[in-house]
């Protein structure tokens, strides 16, 4: 059995080959051809964190991921996590890998994804509410789906350093940073909303991948009231989302729309949401991609 650490991990994965690889994920889930059980969460009180447990089969591969979420770590990652693979025809394992890496690459990847079903043709303006590794992840992500004449970049600390190192634009604010955005990312720590629908602008599209507890919330009421809303998955989105909990609705999976069962956008003006809470068969499908290139040598 292989084990790859993170930097193996790197060297094996491209956001250009993970990108298609994460839509025909969500392509597959929507059709009813992957087995994934909901997350599976221990909190871990005493120190703020949470443990989940999240196996998924399809698209040719068996895993789990086991992930840790300390939303309060300083100077490590808040993201912690491990993907075992075995062999779908027998069982056997096949490799263990580290998992930090791939959850935060293929998070962007289905971001990417969404943008590229549901974001105008032709947009100008990026904003990125957070600068961690999403931001990151995310900024090149969707650099590879649409092209932007302008990426603006707001957080509560570290909105300069991050625009410094990748050459983009910071906010003073978050609503400086989104009024007259035509995609926006919303990826921060909040579990209460930061995200305000009297901040958008006509024909918006939104990529929100943080607050992936019940009873947490990243987006406000007006957004959801103005928002036509997409997920991964009804099942998962709809117990794990504060915020798709709040809007009471959800109008179609990304895979419905990939296999032409739903509309994506439909004019000019509507504004998408696309709201992630991150489900297992995007980590093993993710995983399988890195041990095939493993293999191949």
């Amino acid at each position: 059995m292989r084990i790859l650490d993170e930097a193996q991990v790197r060297s094996l994965l491209r956001m250009e080959e993970l990108i298609p690889a994460m839509a025909r994920a969500m392509r597959d889930l929507s059709a009813g051809k992957v087995q994934q059980p909901l997350r599976q969460v221990l909190p871990i009180t005493e120190h703020g964190g949470f443990f989940g447990v999240m196996p998924a089969s399809g698209g040719g591969a068996l895993g789990a991921k086991l992930v840790t979420f300390y939303p309060n770590n300083e100077g490590i990652p808040t993201h912690h996590a491990m993907i075992l693979l075995f062999r779908p025809e027998t069982g056997e394992p096949l490799v263990t890998m580290d998992g930090r890496l791939i959850t935060e690459m293929r998070t962007a990847a289905v971001s990417a994804v969404a943008t590229d079903l549901l974001a105008r043709r032709e947009v100008g303006v990026l904003a990125i509410l957070g600068s961690g590794v999403q931001a990151q992840s995310h900024l090149e992500a969707l650099r590879i789906v649409r092209e932007f004449r302008e990426v603006r970049v707001w957080s509560p600390r570290r909105a300069g350093t991050f625009a410094e190192k990748f050459r983009v634009t910071a906010a003073a604010t978050a609503e400086e940073a989104v009024r007259g955005a035509d995609v926006i990312v919303v990826a921060t720590s909040t579990t209460t909303p930061i995200l305000r629908g009297a901040w958008l602008a006509p024909g918006t599209h939104i990529n929100a991948v943080g607050a992936t507890r019940p009873n947490w919330r990243e987006l406000d009421d007006a957004l959801l009231v103005r928002a036509k809303l997409y997920v991964e998955s009804r099942a998962a989105a709809s117990q794990e989302s504060g915020d798709v909990i709040a809007a009471g609705h959800i109008f179609a999976e990304l895979g419905e729309v990939l296999a032409g069962k739903k509309p994506g956008r439909e004019n000019e003006t509507e504004i998408t949401l696309y709201k992630s809470v991150g489900v297992a068969i995007e980590d093993v499908v993710a995983a399988d991609l890195v041990y095939h290139r493993a293999v191949a040598g």
